[in-house]
């Protein structure tokens, strides 16, 4: 039987991949160490969505029930031509989609999902939550690893079986590990698109001009040439978050920096006078620069794996950045419960799993911007393709996705 050191898990970030895996490991039995280089813990971005397969698991996980309260239950997710305002398609969500998939569709601030967890987290005595803490380096050895934190410029170490690095896009746990087959992790770069965000006040003039256009029960995407726009009700529908996509110079390497937000008004060209009234009312934005990182790189090293973004950050026209961290720590303790004796072996199960689903969720999201973006002749075929296909057709299509369920785990693990 392995001693408390030993059956430590060590993870660095503690945000949404983070905070899951903490929580689904001590619920399988082992003492974690979470170290997170900020001083205060907060949540960057501003809204986010939950699809069911996310929420499926934070349900299993009791997360589901401390955010309820705080989320918004969307009907439906609605297309919109951003010059004519017309719907041009409608998926539907709410009820429907709960029945169909198993589970709510949700849209949230992303502070209050972090406040879930957090609670969960903080109900769980097995878990050791350091802040201001930076994990430096890591050193294995031939029952795990030692990971060194420095902390108000003193140096800790914490020994465990298992390092996971959940410390984002700018991963600083990616640089400090290697494949052991010497590649280095990849490191991020810059994709070529800024993501403007905007929370506005639902009874604001903001807000207003927002209903006026889109549908403040749905998540509302807006679709045109040199941007696209999606707006959904966050903090009980108390306030609309707002996301525009356009393409911009690399900024700040950071969540969020300064841009010209002439590139923002500029991209609205041709676009209704009524979404450019919303932009302007909404102001000012927050450019966020989209990095991605390549995820054909390795994941998993001896003891160590990367988790979420720090693995594979991809651009967010899926709306699955926050899902896949949170699929891939929910998977990523299950596969080292059901398979205690071999780690390694076990991370290498589990990047294997994990590789063809985040492929085919990367695909869906390149596929996404094209369409959104589309122009001319492209534009009227996209119309066409979702004028003449069904809702239930379009509900039909993400089956895969939103369908997805941790319990084939095991048997796809052992097969």
């Amino acid at each position: 039987m392995m001693d408390t050191r030993s059956r430590q898990v060590v993870i660095a970030g503690a945000g949404v991949a983070g905070l899951t895996a903490a929580i689904a490991f001590a619920e399988r039995g082992y003492p974690v160490q979470v170290f997170e280089q900020a001083q205060r813990l907060e949540a960057a971005g501003a809204g986010i969505q939950l699809s069911p397969n996310a929420t499926r698991i934070l349900r299993q996980l009791g997360v589901l029930d401390r955010l309820l309260p705080a989320a918004v239950r969307p009907e439906a997710v609605v297309l919109k031509d951003a010059a004519t305002l017309r719907e041009l398609a409608r998926v539907p969500l709410g009820q429907a989609g709960e029945i169909r998939w198993g589970a709510p569709y949700l849209v949230a601030h992303r502070a209050d999902l972090q406040s879930a967890l957090m609670a969960g987290v903080g109900e769980m005595p097995d878990i050791h939550l350091t802040t201001g803490a930076r994990v430096s380096s890591v050193a294995g050895g031939p029952h795990g690893i030692t990971a060194t934190a420095e902390i108000d410029g003193k140096i800790v170490g914490a020994e465990g079986f298992l390092l996971i690095g959940a410390d984002g896009v700018w991963s600083s746990t990616r640089s400090l590990v290697n494949s052991g087959k010497g590649a280095a992790f990849a490191k991020s770069h810059f994709s070529g698109e800024l993501a403007w965000r905007a929370t506005v006040a639902a009874g604001s003039p903001a807000g207003q001009a927002f209903a006026a256009i889109g549908a403040t029960n749905c998540v509302t995407t807006f679709l045109h040439p040199g941007f696209h726009m999606v707006a959904y009700p966050v903090s009980r529908g108390s306030a609309f978050n707002l996301a525009a996509f356009t393409r911009g110079e690399r900024i700040a390497e950071g969540w969020s920096g300064n841009a010209d937000q002439g590139i923002l008004t500029g991209a609205l060209r041709g676009a209704s006078s009524a979404l450019g009234h919303l932009v302007k009312e909404a102001g000012p934005w927050t450019a966020w620069p989209i990095h991605t990182v390549d995820s054909t790189r390795p994941w998993t090293s001896r003891s160590i794996a990367l988790i979420g973004d720090a693995a594979h950050a991809m651009t967010p026209f899926a709306a699955q950045g926050a899902a896949m961290a949170i699929e891939d720590a929910a998977m990523l303790a299950h596969i080292i419960a059901d398979f205690p004796a071999d780690p390694t072996r076990s991370l290498q199960i589990w990047e294997n799993l994990r590789r063809p689903r985040i492929a085919r969720v990367a695909r869906r999201g390149a596929v996404n911007r094209l369409a959104w973006h589309a122009a001319g002749p492209v534009a009227v075929a996209r119309n066409l393709f979702l004028k003449m296909r069904p809702s239930e057709k379009l509900a039909t299509d993400l089956d895969w996705l939103y369908g997805w369920r941790p319990a084939e785990i095991k048997t796809l693990a052992s097969s």
